[in-house]
């Protein structure tokens, strides 16, 4: 079995990360700041946010978590819009309230929609750019292979699928209306499950030797779970993300790069 470590990833673009801070703190007096807009009391949005301060604590970017009521949101959105100080905007999701997803993201100003999440933010999808990433770090070849993302949300799916088509490639997309997945999955190279359903990509699903993305983050009995039956995991012919540590610190290390690049987009201002 071959790990795709995006912990190993993520140290090498923080290292680089520290020293962009530093300029901009140093020669241009610009502190970065990320502002997380969060409601409800989801527990992995609790360990995300967690991460995210200490991930900005150690490159020194300023991160401040607001909890407004989901009536509060777009104001305290349009607040930190005009708040020169804010380069970065995000709202965590899912919202205590979902059907107010669509409107607070559109809510943030384009230029520091940082997640990537707004029809018309000016920045690609933190999660999609970490898995992107990943598999060009760790050379990946995806000339004339079959590629399969499982699942369309927003955060992930969606993003996803628009980044790669964007790069020429054409990934299939299935999601729970999709009629046999197996059938989809079976002759995949490249698969990137991010479909939120514990155990849904069984060990025969899997043909021999692809290359396997586990995006799947849903809350069971406690554990945070991903989308990989165990037997998947137990297979030593796979290249596969480790059951931690695969796209999630490449995803915190993705956000803080467009909270950097917006952030230097101020010196000319």
């Amino acid at each position: 079995m071959r790990l795709l470590n995006g912990s190993e990833l993520a140290g090498y673009i923080k290292a680089r990360q520290i020293g962009q801070v530093r300029a901009l703190r140093q020669a241009w007096k610009i502190i970065p700041k990320l502002a997380i807009v969060h409601t409800g009391n989801n527990p992995i949005n609790n360990i995300y946010l967690r991460l995210k301060q200490e991930y900005g604590a150690d490159i020194l970017v300023e991160v401040e978590i607001f909890n407004p009521a989901d009536i509060e949101v777009v104001d305290l959105v349009k607040k930190l819009n005009d708040d020169p100080t804010v380069h970065g905007i995000v709202i965590q999701l899912p919202l205590a309230d979902p059907t107010e997803t669509e409107l607070a993201v559109n809510s943030i100003a384009p230029e520091k929609d940082v997640d990537g999440l707004g029809e018309n933010s000016i920045y690609t999808s933190a999660t999609a750019m970490a898995i992107d990433w990943l598999l060009v770090g760790y050379n990946v070849d995806f000339t004339d292979k079959e590629i399969v993302i499982v699942g369309k949300g927003r955060l992930v799916g969606a993003p996803l699928a628009k980044l790669w088509r964007g790069n020429g490639l054409f990934p299939i997309i299935c999601d729970s209306k999709t009629n046999d997945l197996t059938l989809e999955l079976i002759s995949a190279d490249i698969i990137v499950s991010a479909a939120g359903v514990p155990g849904l990509i069984k060990s025969e699903m899997v043909k021999n030797k692809a290359v396997v993305v586990d995006a799947g983050t849903v809350s069971e009995d406690g554990t945070i779970k991903g989308d990989l039956d165990s037997k998947v995991r137990s297979r030593d012919d796979l290249t596969l993300t480790p059951e931690k540590g695969g796209v999630g610190p490449l995803t915190i290390a993705a956000l803080f790069d467009n909270v950097i690049q917006s952030a230097q987009t101020t010196i000319s201002k």
